[in-house]
């Protein structure tokens, strides 16, 4: 008996210490996240004509990922992705539908972060809106949030507006509240969650004047699959939409040099950005346990196939760079890529085995820490891209494979009927070649309408029933007749 007070108390210390412990090794995590970047904005994705140093010394010191898609291509969907680690259908959430309901915002990961006992950092465009929270501000320990699009005119966003003299264009504002951020949580000594959405590049186009010199009368190397007639094999439906008509509306016809100077341009000053907030990670010391994402929240088509914007299927949409150092990995270091299929439902859950917050059963992504150890392994065999935004005859879901991406455009008419696209997209990765009639696809066709079955299966099984999502069960269903499907079921909203 004399013994068991001080085995009780051995035992207690001892608990406390692995406790102490597990939270000392907590690595800081940061997520920046563009608005409308494409992966030919990047030089470590093969276009030399772009000045991005410290988006490639980042892709060099971590994993740079080849088929990172966003799994809806629009910037509320896919934030409301991103946070939740859920497909569109589950968090119930897009413009036009309607706003995310705050149990779904709870299971988001920097609300569970901060339960664990981070420190959280956000600012830029938040891009969701939660029913009776608003933006959320309290959920974050420091804020530099804002509604809507956000501006480019720091100095009216109201809550990043301390830092409009040194910084009048938000890009780099963004840069010196992470700055910020990283002192604040070493002057804490707790673990730093810090997510900065960038306003850049979306439009309006509004480069920061700073930067002007950085592309000044250049000329830039067209896609080979730019231009009206690359887009001629591509669906009826996929041309209804806003996308198709601003290829001549935002000048990609006639100035398309000029546009792409101005595009690269707010690039550029991301970039600058990211370089203030690792050399303040350096400054303090804790570089060698900051985990740190750089991603897009959709791509952008910028004149490929004949379209612009963003939200349909094709490739420079929906898929985006992404690179993530992780300096406690194996392939830190390395100059590794990766050819797994990963998706934005995918970081929610990375996220939380970094901090070692369990995952909740809820979420459709899945952890990309093994890719980390081991970028050759593959994580999922496919991938689902969703749109419902915009005109109906534009809405769509797709099924993407590492081989192939299969689209099915629902939407029939007296002008169009109902069709199939069908990508080799190893063989074919422009999508010049829609294999959808060809019969020697045939065989590979009926798996890619296969695994679209089971998507939709799985889209039936689980979407919320509000905000419109239950309609497209139905709709998207490729065995329904087109006869038996009513496009006025998508007007209801709730």
């Amino acid at each position: 008996m004399p013994f068991t007070k001080p085995i009780v108390v051995v035992a207690f210390a001892l608990a406390f210490l692995v406790r102490t412990t597990a939270i000392a090794e907590q690595p800081n995590i940061i997520f920046l996240f563009a608005d409308d970047q494409n992966i030919s904005s990047v030089g470590c994705y093969g276009n030399d004509e772009v000045q991005t140093p410290n988006m490639d010394q980042l892709a060099r010191d971590g994993v740079v990922f080849d088929r990172h898609y966003n799994t809806t291509a629009i910037c509320m969907a896919s934030r409301a992705n991103v946070f939740t680690g859920m497909y569109e259908y589950k968090t119930g959430t897009n413009f036009s539908h309607g706003n995310m309901k705050p149990e779904v915002w709870q299971n988001s990961y920097p609300v569970l972060l901060r339960k664990a006992g981070y420190m959280t950092a956000f600012a830029g465009k938040f891009g969701i809106v939660v029913e009776g929270r608003g933006l959320c501000a309290d959920d974050f320990d420091l804020w530099g949030g804002g509604p809507g699009q956000t501006d480019y005119a720091t100095k009216r966003n109201k809550s990043m507006s301390k830092y409009a003299k040194q910084y009048p264009h938000s890009t780099l504002s963004y840069g010196a509240f992470g700055q910020d951020a990283i002192r604040e949580a070493v002057k804490q000594d707790k673990p730093l969650c810090l997510s900065i959405s960038f306003k850049a590049p979306h439009k309006p186009a509004t480069p920061d004047p700073s930067f002007d010199h950085v592309y000044a009368g250049k000329k830039f190397t067209k896609p080979a699959n730019f231009g009206r007639e690359a887009g001629e094999h591509l669906s009826m439906q996929s041309k209804q939409g806003r996308q198709y008509p601003r290829f001549t509306e935002w000048k990609y016809d006639t100035d398309y040099d000029g546009e792409m100077a101005k595009y690269y341009q707010q690039v550029y000053a991301i970039d600058v950005a990211v370089g203030m907030i690792r050399d303040e990670l350096t400054k303090q010391g804790i570089a060698d346990n900051t985990v740190i994402f750089y991603t897009s929240d959709n791509g952008y088509i910028c004149g490929a196939h004949g379209y612009g914007s963003k939200v349909l299927p094709m490739e420079e949409s929906s898929r985006v760079p992404l690179m993530i150092y992780d300096p406690r990995s194996p392939s830190a270091g390395k100059q590794i890529r990766s050819a797994s299929l990963t998706g934005n439902i995918d970081f929610a859950p990375t996220i939380l085995e970094l901090a070692g917050v369990a995952i909740p059963g809820n979420m459709d992504g899945v952890s990309l820490r093994p890719l980390l150890d081991d970028p050759s392994v593959d994580v999922r065999d496919q991938l689902a891209f969703i749109n419902t935004f915009d005109k109906a005859p534009t809405h769509s879901l797709s099924v993407m494979t590492k081989q192939s991406k299969y689209t099915y455009w629902w939407y029939g008419d007296a002008k169009m009927e109902p069709t199939e696209e069908f990508f080799d997209l190893v063989g074919d990765p422009l999508e010049m070649t829609n294999l959808a009639t060809d019969p020697k696809a045939s065989s590979s066709l009926a798996k890619m309408r296969d695994r679209y079955d089971a998507e939709l299966k799985r889209w039936k099984e689980n979407v919320v029933p509000y905000n419109g999502y239950t309609p497209y069960g139905t709709l998207f269903d490729r065995l329904i007749p087109p006869s038996e499907k009513n496009v006025a079921t998508l007007r209801a909203k709730k």
